[in-house]
């Protein structure tokens, strides 16, 4: 039998689902949220509905809810609605993303992203509320210390570190050296709780990051550039979110221009879920016993 820190290092997937409940929790109890229980139950259910009639439709391995959970996990964090219905709208195209707007096998739009997208874009009582993640230097640590821990385990910290360090750079220019603010000023400016969950839990999903390393630096600093870009000269807060949206759109070509080994969650074992391959693994999501687990390693 597994032990709980067996169990964690098993798949990646499952330090995410932990960490970002306790981000939940963390924002219900400690920051004061509204306890908007039918949205959680909405966010979440509607995530594993859809995604257990693909599973069915493609026969895939139930492991594959765990991505799904992922993705209503990041939905309840960020996005906001008045309406049940948009809700079910803003989940629903986040998890059939994943299955009908595919390149070579491998999907192409950040579910959750495209998700709020999709409902700010359809929907007239959407929006996504990044101020009530606040600042502060324990709220930093607490994302920062999780989110690296989560991406030293799928291989994508750089992308986090090309998309920080670059926009760093520019709010530094623009806050410091053009307008003269202090240092204090601009360090606030980055301490915001929205900004590093989009930093460690969004852009590095590695389904629908570039594969080779140098094309996903020059992947984040692109994101890096136009989310500087739209929230400093046209006031748009909700800029990461668009910025990802439009350069997800170029991910193929870079995958095409730097070759890279495709991500598995379970690399050995062929666990390719939200591809709809089962793999070497049965409906059950078990391993065959010609496979091996494999804890992942960056």
């Amino acid at each position: 039998m597994l032990s709980p820190l067996q169990f964690l290092q098993r798949d990646a997937r499952h330090f995410q689902i932990l960490f970002l409940g306790i981000f939940l929790i963390y924002g219900t109890l400690e920051l004061q949220w509204d306890t908007e229980w039918i949205r959680y139950f909405t966010l979440m259910g509607t995530c594993l509905i859809v995604q257990t009639v693909f599973i069915e439709w493609k026969g895939m391995p139930w492991t594959a809810l765990k991505s799904a959970a992922i993705t209503g996990l990041g939905l309840c964090l960020l996005f906001h609605a008045t309406s049940i219905s948009t809700l079910v709208l803003a989940a629903s195209i986040a998890i059939s993303s994943k299955f009908l707007v595919r390149i070579k096998g491998k999907h192409v739009l950040n579910p959750a992203n495209i998700g709020i997208v999709g409902a700010l874009l359809l929907a007239d009582d959407a929006w996504v509320s990044p101020g009530q993640w606040g600042s502060g230097p324990a709220l930093v640590f607490l994302v920062a210390a999780a989110g690296l821990m989560v991406l030293l385990r799928v291989g994508r910290i750089d992308t986090s570190v090309a998309f920080l360090l670059t926009f760093s750079l520019l709010d530094l220019g623009r806050t410091v050296l053009y307008l003269g603010w202090g240092m204090d000023v601009w360090a606030h400016r980055l301490m915001n709780g929205s900004l590093l969950l989009f930093t460690f839990f969004m852009i590095t999903d590695p389904m629908t990051t570039p594969n080779a390393t140098k094309a996903r630096i020059v992947w984040s600093i692109l994101i890096a550039v136009i989310t500087f870009a739209i929230s400093t000269f046209a006031y748009i807060h909700t800029a990461p979110v668009w910025a990802l949206a439009v350069l997800c759109s170029i991910t193929p070509i870079l995958d095409l221009a730097f070759k890279g080994e495709r991500f598995s969650w379970l690399p050995g074992t062929n666990d390719n879920s939200s591809t709809g391959s089962t793999g070497t693994h049965g409906r059950s999501g078990v391993p065959s016993m010609t496979s091996s687990i494999i804890p992942i390693k960056p």
